[in-house]
């Protein structure tokens, strides 16, 4: 049972650091940029609304409860990465960037979406004859992408500070450069998911 929970423990984990899947990275990264270091709670608690949703969505995906339609999945997926750029780029020009409701909501909501594109995932890496086990499969898997999260989260967190303190940069442009090239690469990728 727990050779079961740290093979999908470490599964989770990879398939959200994966480079060649580099969507849910980048909606993480894009997520962050609007935060100053000092917020990296905030940001923890982004990611974790991000978490929720798309653990319940790969739930019910993994049981067979929601249909998937896996090209509008994949072609959303860099639109939530979009919205997120638009929503960066929008708020007001100051260093203490508000925090709202809507804050936990996008992120919960977007988590949705990139739930149904990890069941594809995680549905062709069940293991046969352990399908009794899913629950079990389920939450280590969830662990594992939130560990992955936290992760990235840190390194974007810690390269913002770096910039932010050692470059002199102020927080606006940082996440205007960021957010830019989030909106730049996830736009590339919706058109090719056309």
């Amino acid at each position: 049972m727990s050779s079961i929970f740290s093979t999908y423990l470490q599964l989770g984990f990879t398939h959200i650091s994966d480079l060649k899947g580099y969507d849910h990275i980048l909606f993480i990264v894009a997520l962050c940029a609007v935060y100053h270091p000092t917020q990296w709670k905030r940001v923890v608690l982004l990611a974790t609304a991000f978490t929720i949703g798309h653990s319940i969505t790969l739930a019910l995906a993994a049981l067979n409860l929601i249909p998937v339609n896996t090209r509008w999945v994949e072609f959303l997926i860099p639109v939530t990465i979009l919205l997120t750029a638009l929503f960066n780029v929008s708020t007001k020009k100051k260093s203490e960037h508000s925090f709202s409701k809507w804050h936990y909501a996008l992120p919960l909501v977007f988590g949705l979406i990139h739930g149904m594109g990890f069941s594809n995932f995680l549905k062709a890496m069940l293991l046969p004859g352990e399908e009794n086990q899913l629950v079990l499969q389920l939450l280590a898997f969830n662990i594992g992408v939130e560990l992955g999260q936290l992760v990235i989260v840190s390194g974007v967190m810690l390269l913002a500070y770096a910039v932010l303190r050692l470059l002199n940069t102020k927080l606006y442009d940082w996440n205007l450069f960021v957010s830019g090239a989030s909106f730049g690469l996830a736009l590339v990728m919706a058109l090719e998911r056309i």
